[in-house]
């Protein structure tokens, strides 16, 4: 320090050497430069730092995550029904012939008894006609025959009772053939009676065929034929192919038929409330209640066939219909659901991601129940106290680290809000 004190001491008194000024100005500007360089270098390094962690930080995705809510509250269960009617019959003729008169149009209410058309069938009539001849014919033969036995039996019983050696044995014998042989007559010509009979009691009872009749009250739904028309007789019956010439509905009260999956087919019981709803009436609400199901279930659809009644007192709803079928379900509370976007869907199966305590995802596989609209039911494969990551990015793989943003939080009204519609 002394000696530095001393060359500026020395150098102030000695005069200054020539170009000693330049060499001290080039000095300066290498130190600037010097500097300048290691101060570009740092905030460089530190620039470069900086980019790396916010990289680093970037590349951590940022999840969302929600817990299973456990299934506490009601639940409804919405299926497509059938809606039919109490009684439903196809009308065909059974007798061929023409038409000769209808006597109520399709949406005409009838009565049971009622005639709703007449048949004209003169093959049938003429059939008839020549029955009852010949049942007279038979009854004539009879009355003959009948003659004929009380002559024979006389005959015979005089002769048998005749004192012995007036008659002879084989001449007894011979009026005892002949009295058989009468019986025996007797006996045919009675069995044709009995057989002409039949068939005038048959040709009769197609007669009253001719007269299509509605077999209970309802309302004719359809009718296939009119005045003049060709009638085969219909059904299958005796080979008939005819067709269905009139429709009656009995729409008092309906059946509505709903195919339930096997998965909620013991939450149907008889008895329990339902409440219907037909597209044509969108602001209604009709009442059902469970009759009876089918107690098996379709090998085919794995569904169970379910019968429900509904009173129908102004005939307001019409067999054939389509409804939506609404079932109240009770609770399930050992059930858990999540939001539906929490969903991935892989090549192995369906899972969801869950952030473990070291925040690193774990794909995990479950096994989900009905869809409830925004939620979705868990049977299997998580607890109440998972976080389960919502909305998860398809990059998302597992042992992925994480960073957690702010749970997803219930909306208003609790786990009764978070209850939607079965599909």
């Amino acid at each position: 320090m002394l000696q530095i004190q001393d060359d500026i001491k020395e150098s102030a008194v000695k005069p200054e050497q020539p170009g000693t000024g330049l060499r001290r100005t080039g000095l300066l500007a290498l130190a600037m430069a010097i500097a300048a360089g290691a101060i570009g270098i740092g905030l460089r390094w530190r620039h470069e730092e900086a980019v790396k962690r916010w990289t680093a930080a970037q590349a951590i995705p940022a999840v969302t995550t929600a817990t299973p809510r456990p299934d506490g509250s009601p639940s409804k269960l919405i299926l497509p029904g059938n809606v039919q009617a109490w009684y439903e019959a196809p009308l065909f003729a059974r007798v061929s012939g023409f038409l000769k008169k209808w006597y109520f149009d399709y949406g005409a209410t009838v009565k049971a008894g009622q005639v709703l058309a007449e048949i004209e069938a003169p093959d049938l009539d003429a059939s008839l006609v020549a029955a009852k001849a010949k049942l007279n014919s038979a009854n004539a033969l009879v009355k003959v025959k009948e003659a004929e036995l009380e002559f024979a039996k006389t005959t015979y019983e005089r002769w048998k009772n005749s004192p012995k050696g007036v008659v002879s044995v084989q001449e007894t014998t011979a009026k005892r053939g002949d009295y058989d042989t009468a019986v025996a007559r007797l006996n045919a010509a009675v069995a044709d009676v009995n057989a002409a009979q039949g068939e005038v009691d048959r040709l009769e009872a197609l007669e009253g065929f001719k007269k299509i009749i509605a077999p209970f009250d309802g309302v004719v739904t359809e009718r296939n034929t009119d005045v003049g028309a060709l009638i085969n007789a219909g059904s299958g019956v005796g080979g008939g192919t005819g067709p269905v010439l009139f429709r009656e509905a009995d729409v008092h009260e309906m059946r509505i038929f709903v195919q339930v999956p096997q998965r909620m087919s013991a939450e149907i019981n008889v008895g329990q409330k339902a409440t219907l709803r037909l597209p044509q009436f969108p602001d209604k609400v009709f009442d059902a209640t469970v009759a009876t199901t089918a107690r098996a279930i379709n090998e085919s659809a794995r569904t169970l066939l379910v019968e429900l009644h509904a009173d129908n007192p102004n005939s307001i709803l019409p067999p054939g219909s389509y409804a939506e079928v609404r079932f109240d379900l009770p609770p399930e509370p050992n059930l858990l659901s999540i939001p539906t976007s929490a969903l991935i869907f892989r090549e192995h199966g369906l899972v969801v991601a869950v952030v473990g305590s070291d925040d690193r995802i774990e794909l995990r596989k479950i096994t989900i129940g009905r869809n409830l609209g925004s939620r979705v039911e868990v049977l299997s494969g998580l607890s109440p106290s998972d976080r389960v990551v919502v909305s998860p990015p398809d990059s998302l793989a597992n042992g992925d680290v994480v960073q957690m943003l702010a749970p997803e939080s219930p909306p208003d009204g609790g786990q009764a809000a978070a209850k939607g519609d079965a599909q």
